[in-house]
């Protein structure tokens, strides 16, 4: 007899430990059809941790008590899709958990709100979303009484899921940590007033990233700060022709998820300049960094909030948000190198031309760097910044080489061009310092297609 007790107090406790992992919700097209006859509504919450990470456990147990998985001293990051026509689950959210979980020892909960998103009607699952802020709402209640803190959230919503995080925050008047927006959705949204869409006043600190504003993204500022890679409308790599299939509608507006999780696994910077359009960064005249101090220039992904205060105190200081520009490889990790060049020159005859310039590694190899669209160039000014993209990085620089376009109205050949002073910078990594070892440099014109070149020696301070 107390063998057998022994043996059904064993088993008891292997089912105790031995728990059912909760599976997102799988729909398909047909359930979708069905929506349209029988709409439902259902929110699942799906806690992960470092312990449970392939094994997604409720939030909460049938008692309503929380799950002891559940940590209340750590930070929590809410996981929130957006919308689902043909009901499958979103296919990124597993490298998402792992990535999230290998930075930083949090817990996770992915908002699975599929029984809602998954429909034909795009107008039903936008009324979704306030539905299921609500439900959210009465969770994060409970979690607060369980010492839960809102100032430890972080909402990460794409498209639909955006909007959903704000509305949650306008339930808790701004009292969130933190909203992450990827590409939140336009259609529906476009045009509403602050309460009916995500807004900076929804949290303590909102960032937003803009991959496909003329599509099915969010073209105007919605955050303290708001990212829009390689213009925030067309991302290279991505299909440019209808006959591509259902990737020429999604591509551009997941790319922000996968810029987002990018962040997270590369050790490149995703260095953004504060710009007030595209076309002025693109020209060269947004490339000063200094009013963020140390920091240098924001960064796109997980650590946007390092610039939390700064953003905020120029948010109070300008009275207008900062949006910022940055562009990326075509394909993953989509990291690009930034440098810029600042060129002060002495001879008024450089006016009527422009520089371009290309780095030498320490084996004397070049690379070739994308340079923008010329700027002011030397027709109006003395002084130039420069600004280019790398796809590869060139840490070890030998010396620059320099290439003056002349105007063809330019008639010198035997000019000599004085340049006063030229400075390097990495904005990808501001930390490197470059050090001039001539004091200046002279450019002797040639008379081959009003082509010169010249090259200066710097090198990287220890």
């Amino acid at each position: 007899m107390r063998v057998y007790i022994f043996l059904c107090l064993m088993c008891w406790a292997r089912s105790e430990t031995t728990r059912t992992c909760l599976e997102f919700t799988q729909l398909s097209v047909k359930d979708s059809l069905r929506e349209l006859f029988n709409p439902r509504m259902d929110v699942i919450l799906m806690l992960h941790t470092r312990n449970n990470l392939n094994c997604a456990q409720p939030l909460f147990e049938h008692d309503n008590s929380l799950n002891v998985l559940f940590n209340t001293g750590k930070k929590t990051i809410w996981l929130i899709h957006g919308y689902r026509p043909t009901g499958s689950a979103p296919s990124w959210i597993p490298n998402f958990l792992m990535l999230l979980l290998n930075e930083e020892d949090v817990n996770v909960i992915v908002v699975d709100w599929n029984q809602g998103a998954s429909t034909l009607i795009y107008n039903r699952a936008v009324t979704n979303t306030r539905k299921v802020a609500i439900n959210l709402s009465g969770h994060i209640r409970k979690l607060l009484k369980h010492g839960g803190s809102l100032h430890t959230f972080h909402f990460i919503g794409v498209s639909l899921g955006a909007h959903i995080s704000g509305f949650v925050g306008k339930i808790f008047r701004g009292q969130l940590g933190r909203i992450t927006g990827l590409d939140p959705a336009g259609p529906k949204f476009s045009g509403k007033p602050s309460y009916g869409r995500l807004h900076y006043t929804d949290a303590e600190f909102v960032d937003v990233i803009h991959s496909d504003y003329d599509g099915l993204g969010f073209k105007e500022p919605l955050g303290h700060i708001d990212f829009y890679p390689n213009g925030g409308r067309k991302q290279p790599g991505c299909p440019k022709s209808i006959f591509s299939g259902i990737e020429f509608f999604k591509c551009d507006h997941q790319r922000a998820v996968y810029l987002f999780m990018a962040s997270l696994e590369t050790q490149c910077n995703f260095i953004s300049v504060p710009c007030p359009s595209y076309k002025k960064y693109k020209t060269g005249l947004c490339v000063n960094c200094d009013d963020f101090k140390k920091l240098s220039c924001p960064r796109l992904g997980y650590h946007a909030d390092r610039w939390k205060d700064i953003l905020k105190e120029r948010m109070k200081r300008q009275s207008r948000r900062t949006t910022v520009f940055l562009d990326t490889a075509d394909t993953n990790p989509f990291c690009t190198y930034y440098f810029s060049l600042n060129i002060l020159v002495l001879n008024k005859e450089m006016k009527q031309g422009y520089i371009t310039f290309k780095l030498l590694n320490e084996l004397g190899m070049a690379e070739e760097p994308r340079l923008y669209e010329k700027s002011e160039s030397f027709y109006k000014v003395e002084e130039v910044n420069i600004l280019a993209q790398f796809y590869n990085d060139v840490a070890n620089i030998s010396s620059i080489s320099l290439t003056y376009f002349r105007s063809s109205s330019l008639k010198c050949p035997t000019c000599e061009y004085k340049i006063q002073r030229i400075m390097l910078k990495s904005l990808t990594y501001p930390e490197r310092r470059f050090v001039k070892r001539r004091k200046s440099g002279r450019l002797t014109a040639g008379c081959a297609d009003g082509v010169d070149e010249l090259n200066l020696d710097f090198s990287i301070m220890a």
